[in-house]
Formats: C-alpha cells, sequence, structure tokens
C-alpha cells in the first residue's frame, strides 16, 4: 500500500474544566517559534471558522493548545518545578496562536495529563504538581487526586456548564499576582475613571492575576447582570464598547500599544467582565432557575470577543480576589459580609463557581495567599495528529 506524506504528532485531548484541549509534548514541536506556530494552526484546521481541517472545534473554549515539557534550568521563577507549561490560544479564523495569556481550566488538566505521561511521580491520595508557567513566567499549583498511580477521574465534585460530576482538582494561581501588568492593582487604583470613545466617561477597575481583568458595572453598560450569551452577543453595539473599554483598560496596563489595535495585538487579555449584586436568574445551559441567596454577586465575561457561557478559571481567581480590594466594582457588588469569607460564591451563566480568596495587607500593598479553582478533568483520547509533510 502507497505510504501517505503525512508527519504523526503524538496528541492527547483533555477537558480541563469548561474547556477542552490539545496537549502536546515541547519535544514533538519544531523548536523554531514560527514553524512550530504553523504546525499548531494545521493541527486544529486554523484559520478557517470551522476548523473542519483539524482538530478545533470551531468554538474558543474548544480552540486550546497545552504544551508541555521539561522546566528550565536557569529561572529562579522556575524553582521548584517539575515541568513547563506553555498555553496558546488557537484563533479560529486568524492565522495566529495567542501565547500571551494562561487557561485555567486547561491547567488542571495539566497537572493529570503530567501523571498519565508519568513526567512526575503519582502520589497518592493526592500529587501536588508543581508547574512553570511560561506565559506568565510563574509557578502553578495543581493538587490532582490519585488512585493506583494514576489521576481518579471519578467524583462527586460537579461544575456548572460541565456534565456529570469528577475527582476536584484544586488549581492554585496566587503566585500569577500581577505578572501581566506589573502588580494587582496595575494603576493603584481600585477603580479609575475613563473617557472611551463611543462610550462616554465609565469607571473600571483594573485587577491583574491568573490574567489582567477589566471589570465594570452591568448597570453603567444599560445591563441587570443576568443576560445570557446570546442576549449579549447579539447586541452587537454592545459588544462593540465593550471591546473599546477592554482595549483601552490594556492599553493602561501597558499590555496594548494602542487602543484602536486592542484586538490585533492581544485579542484573549486582558479579559472584561460585567459585575452586578446578586439575583435570581435562569441558567439556560441548566435550565433551572439560580437563586440570588446562592451566590455573592454576578458576572458576565467576555472572551475573545464573545460572552463566555460559563465562567474561566483565571477570572474566577481573579474576581474573587477583586471582591477582597476594597473600593473595586467587584468588592462594591458583592453581598455584605461575604468580603470576609475566604470562599467567594460568582454566578455566572450556568451556574454558580467557588473560589478561594485570601489576601493580606502588607504595609499599603495587598499580597495573595491563596487563589484556587477548584476544576475536574477527564482524558478523551491518546493518539497522533497528521500533518502534511
Amino acid at each position: 500500500m502507497p505510504e501517505h506524506n503525512n508527519k504523526a504528532i503524538p496528541c492527547t485531548i483533555l477537558r480541563g474544566g469548561t474547556s477542552k484541549g490539545v496537549y502536546l509534548k515541547e519535544s514533538d514541536l519544531p523548536a523554531d517559534p514560527a514553524a512550530r506556530e504553523q504546525a499548531i494552526l494545521r493541527i486544529f484546521g486554523s484559520p478557517d471558522k470551522r476548523q473542519i481541517d483539524g482538530l478545533g472545534g470551531a468554538d474558543p473554549l474548544t480552540s486550546k493548545v497545552c504544551i508541555v515539557g521539561a522546566p528550565p534550568k536557569d529561572n529562579p521563577r522556575a524553582k521548584g518545578a517539575q515541568l513547563s507549561y506553555t498555553f496558546g490560544q488557537v484563533e479560529i479564523d486568524h492565522p495566529m496562536v495567542d501565547f500571551r495569556s494562561l487557561c485555567g481550566n486547561l491547567t488542571s488538566g495539566v497537572g493529570a495529563y503530567a501523571i498519565w505521561e508519568d513526567m512526575v511521580e503519582a502520589v497518592s491520595p493526592v500529587t501536588t504538581v508543581r508547574i512553570y508557567n511560561t506565559n506568565l513566567d510563574r509557578m502553578l499549583y495543581c493538587e490532582v487526586p490519585v488512585d493506583g498511580g494514576r489521576p481518579l477521574e471519578v467524583g462527586e465534585y460537579a461544575i456548572p456548564g460541565v456534565p456529570g460530576t469528577g475527582a476536584k482538582i484544586q488549581v492554585d494561581l496566587a503566585e500569577t499576582a500581577g505578572s501581566s501588568a506589573g502588580a494587582l492593582l496595575p494603576t493603584g487604583n481600585p477603580i479609575d475613571r475613563i473617557n472611551v470613545e463611543g462610550v462616554g466617561e465609565i469607571d473600571i477597575s483594573l485587577v491583574d492575576i491568573g490574567n489582567a481583568h477589566v471589570f465594570v458595572r452591568a448597570a453603567d453598560m444599560g445591563l441587570t447582570g443576568t443576560e445570557t450569551a446570546a442576549e449579549i452577543d447579539a447586541d452587537t453595539e454592545l459588544t462593540a464598547k465593550l471591546e473599546r473599554i477592554r482595549a483601552q483598560g490594556g492599553h493602561m496596563m501597558g499590555m496594548i500599544s494602542d487602543p484602536a489595535r486592542g484586538k490585533d495585538e492581544s485579542p484573549a487579555t486582558p479579559l472584561i467582565a460585567m459585575i452586578a449584586p446578586p439575583q435570581d436568574y435562569e441558567s439556560v445551559i441548566e435550565g433551572r432557575t439560580i437563586n440570588a441567596s446562592d451566590c455573592d454577586f454576578l458576572s458576565r465575561l467576555m472572551f475573545m470577543q464573545q460572552m463566555h457561557k460559563t465562567y474561566a478559571a483565571t477570572s474566577t481567581v481573579c474576581t474573587g480576589i477583586a471582591s477582597k480590594l476594597d473600593g473595586t466594582i467587584v468588592h462594591e457588588a458583592c453581598r455584605e459580609g461575604a468580603q470576609d469569607r475566604v470562599e467567594i460564591r460568582i454566578g455566572h451563566p450556568a451556574g454558580v463557581i467557588l473560589t478561594e480568596s485570601a489576601v493580606e495587607l502588607d504595609g499599603n500593598n495587598y499580597v495573595v495567599k491563596r487563589a484556587t479553582v477548584g476544576r475536574t478533568a477527564r482524558k478523551i483520547m491518546d493518539g497522533a495528529v497528521y500533518l502534511p509533510e
């Protein structure tokens, strides 16, 4: 039989939290950055809005790559790391892979992947995987339940937006504070009032942990904070305004050189979230009413210029920490007394997500002690993806 002229690259597809990613070993990819990016684009079938010729799922939450390798030996920030992890947000209809951000959901899968691939020693009942993230130049910690030397996937932990239940993987991103914009509060202010073309004057809170975020009041955008993804995405005037605010916030944090080029320069980060006090609302995904008493505030998140159908893990961490920072938009919307609890409950389109948030004041500076999100992960397939030579 004739041989096909394809190159086989080993890969694993894992669901981590509410995202799905293709996991690759660094050693199996080209060392040259440009050639590596081209290989990843071919793996996903980008650019093409359907990604029909690759593994991408034609959705930002499934067009993600995780590259796992050995930790660097000469970087002091990687001290104690067992492996390195590079995250890439693969554009769907543009030939670009954005390596500027972090996916907290898929970080849970990195911990499980490292155990599946025997890259770390499995320790029962929980293996803490020490991960150096190249995107943020920071350490991440992933606590993975283990049974029989392999990641435990069966459990009772449920995530809104993911069918069924699984074993809880705890991801701690406390050390990522200030990694994108230089400080937890990049401008030094809990609120900045800015003037945005086509929007006018508006208050924003800029917070950087996990990924940098821009927070606005839902009411200032003419919203209640209970809107669905379909409602937000259908309002193109609103989404255009949110993108201009996001780009202005990114410019203020030094992440975007020109607000007019925000989508071109950094489409994924900063993320922008609309915050509102707790209210009853309908979860379209779960088909039930979420009660105001079950959450401490509401948030609707924009990711890659679309409303997130659930809530990103890095956003969970950043939003939870923001609720602990006196004077921020998130702090003011948070249920009275909730700011004093370690566990914060965020109401998002699919339900309620929990985060452990602990912050201490050291003089005039905030120090993050705990910033976690609970996820589940499941291996979907192992195999090889074929690329034309």
